[in-house]
C-alpha cells in the first residue's frame, strides 16, 4: 500500500518505502511508479493508462518523501526547478565519525561507470555539491542532515564515502557494511513551487528506523 504524504489535480507527494525501485527495472520487482498510478487509477476508478511523471529519483535502497507530476505541464515545470535548482532536498544519513566536521560544504567531480553502475571522484567528471550539519554523535557515526546542491548518482554516498565517512549499511561503497544492514539514507524533506500555482510547497517524511535513533 502506498503512503500518500498529498495529492491535488497535479502532484502526487509519497513516502517511499526501502528496497522499492523508483520505476521497473531487471529484476521486475513491484515499482513505486506502478504503484502509483494503480493508486491513481483505483481511486478514481480510470480507465486505461494512467499519466505519471517521474521528476526525480531515489536509489532503490533510500526511502523517503518523493514527488509525481500528475500532469505533462506539472513535470515540464518541476523538471525545470530541478534544472534551475530551486528545486530543494535534504537526506537524513547516519555515516562514519571518524573526526567528522560540525558542518561543511563537499565539493567534488563524479564520474560514473555505467557498466559497473559504481560512481568515483574523478576530474573528468559532473560537479557535484552539498552541505550537511552533525546533529548528533555516538559509537563513531554521526547523524547528518544534508542539502543537496546538485543531484547525481550515488552522489551522498560518494562524496561522504571517498572522505571516509562511508554511510552506514551501504554495500555499494561501505567496505565494513555487514550483509542483511540497511542503507541509512533517508529523503527527509523536499521543498519545490507549486507548478500552477507557484506556492511554495515543503514536504517530509520522518524516519523512525535504526540506526537514525542514535
Amino acid at each position: 500500500m502506498i503512503k500518500v504524504i498529498y495529492e491535488d489535480n497535479h502532484l502526487l507527494v509519497v513516502d517511499k518505502p526501502i528496497n522499492v525501485p523508483m520505476q521497473e527495472d531487471d529484476s521486475k520487482d513491484l515499482d513505486l511508479l506502478n504503484m502509483a498510478k494503480s493508486y491513481i487509477k483505483d481511486k478514481y476508478q480510470k480507465h486505461g493508462n494512467v499519466y505519471l511523471g517521474l521528476v526525480h529519483r531515489l536509489d532503490r535502497p533510500v526511502s523517503g518523501v518523493c514527488v509525481f507530476a500528475k500532469t505533462s505541464k506539472a513535470a515540464s515545470r518541476l523538471s525545470k526547478q530541478i534544472q534551475e535548482k530551486t528545486f530543494k532536498k535534504t537526506y537524513l544519513a547516519v555515516v562514519k565519525d571518524n573526526g567528522l566536521k560540525d558542518e561543511d560544504i563537499l565539493v567534488d567531480n563524479l564520474l560514473k561507470d555505467e557498466k559497473s553502475n559504481m560512481v568515483h571522484v574523478d576530474p573528468k567528471g559532473k560537479k557535484a555539491s552539498l552541505d550537511y550539519k552533525v546533529l548528533k554523535r555516538k559509537d563513531n557515526l554521526a547523524l547528518v542532515k544534508i542539502n543537496l546542491h546538485t543531484g547525481r548518482s550515488h552522489q551522498i554516498r560518494v562524496q561522504f564515502s571517498s572522505r571516509n565517512h562511508a554511510l552506514y549499511g551501504d554495500q555499494r561503497y561501505n567496505p565494513n557494511a555487514k550483509v542483511g544492514q540497511q542503507i541509512a539514507l533517508h529523503s527527509y524533506e523536499i521543498s519545490f513551487k507549486h507548478p500552477i500555482t507557484n506556492e511554495i510547497l515543503v514536504f517530509n517524511a520522518q524516519v523512525k528506523r535504526r540506526p537514525f535513533d542514535l
